[in-house]
């Protein structure tokens, strides 16, 4: 059947098989108010399973970028839906919002359901990890509109609070404290510069062990999935006064941070407070970059910040630590205006 269609580029029976292959993955990741939905027109997902007097919904939708190119290189495609789900899930959680459903469009040259499969797969990782249920998505296969190794993946989650939880700039004050996240690694921003810095501009091997990066791959190392930070931060709610937050992607802490201030507010940041992933280092020598670029285009460390009032400092990171999630003051919001980082 449909033996046209198959010759113009598009297999249906291949479709169909990448289906039957990602049931067994959605299924994991379902959560209160998950309605069985997979195959279904439209996703379905109950609300009222949560005690919320007046639900906000916050929504937030990115995809992975250029990061996808080293995992065609590499070959690995079971953490890039990872990196797809994190950028979205810690985008609504700065709002207090707690994830709670999550959809993924994958765009293919040709549907080749083991790699489908696999791609899924960390999208359902990710879920897992942010709490949060696989209720749909769309696999497009589009021939000649991208090569038959090639796909693009996004997602689109959608997070629930109480109206007067939300969170946003309203409580920040001058003198409240910085606690910073660290990330993984480069996450999923400024691939593009790092592509062409490191392959580029000096010809490195993806598949090569760097001494640099403590003798790791170095695909490996550019390719460890964005962290989600959807738990650690769960275990604040309703245990601590956060007055802001802000998740550190593309445009580093200059462009960043100024998003959870007020008008005239600033901080200042001491990066010697927290450490410094190898990879940054490594890119930094190699492309001969600017520190304050460096700050400007990567999250150098930190992927996540949380501002509170400097009496619940040791409370917050105690908190944190018992989520098992590391943490380190990194700095206090002032009235300079202005993004100050300190190396």
């Amino acid at each position: 059947m449909a033996e046209k269609y198959k010759e113009a580029g598009v297999d249906l029976e291949a479709g169909y098989e990448s289906v039957r292959r990602i049931r067994s993955h959605v299924e994991r990741t379902k959560v209160k108010g998950a309605i069985d939905s997979i195959g279904a027109f439209g996703g379905m997902f109950d609300l009222s399973a949560y005690d919320l007097k007046e639900p906000v919904l916050v929504s937030g939708t990115d995809g992975v970028g250029t990061k996808l190119m080293l995992a065609f290189e590499m070959d690995k495609h079971d953490t890039i839906g990872i990196d797809a789900v994190a950028m979205c899930v810690n985008d609504v959680l700065v709002q207090g919002a707690a994830p709670v459903f999550f959809l993924d469009y994958i765009a293919v040259g040709q549907n080749r359901p083991a790699v489908i499969e696999q791609i899924v797969k960390g999208v359902a990782d990710g879920c897992v990890d942010a709490q949060c249920a696989l209720i749909g998505g769309e696999t497009a296969e589009m021939p000649d509109m991208y090569d038959k190794d090639h796909y693009d993946l996004a997602g689109f989650c959608v997070g629930a609070v109480d109206k007067s939880k939300l969170k946003d700039s309203r409580h920040l004050k001058v003198g409240d404290v910085l606690i910073g996240l660290p990330s993984t690694g480069v996450h999923s921003n400024g691939f593009s510069l790092v592509r062409k810095v490191l392959f580029k501009d000096n010809h490195l091997d993806p598949h090569q062990a760097y001494e640099e990066l403590g003798g790791k791959v170095l695909g490996d190392v550019l390719l460890t999935p964005t962290r989600i930070y959807v738990r650690p931060i769960k275990a604040l709610f309703d245990k601590v006064d956060i007055h802001a937050m802000s998740h550190i992607t593309g445009g580093g802490f200059y462009e960043n941070v100024p998003r959870m201030l007020k008008e005239g507010m600033g901080v200042v940041i001491d990066a010697s407070a927290f450490p410094k992933p190898e990879i940054f280092d490594f890119i930094e020598k190699k492309g001969n970059i600017d520190r304050r670029e460096m700050y400007n285009v990567f999250n150098m460390g930190i992927g996540f910040i949380v501002a509170v009032d400097e009496n619940d400092v040791e409370k917050t990171q105690a908190l944190l630590k018992e989520a098992g999630q590391d943490s380190y003051v990194i700095g206090k919001v002032t009235d300079s205006g202005e993004v100050d980082v300190q190396w």
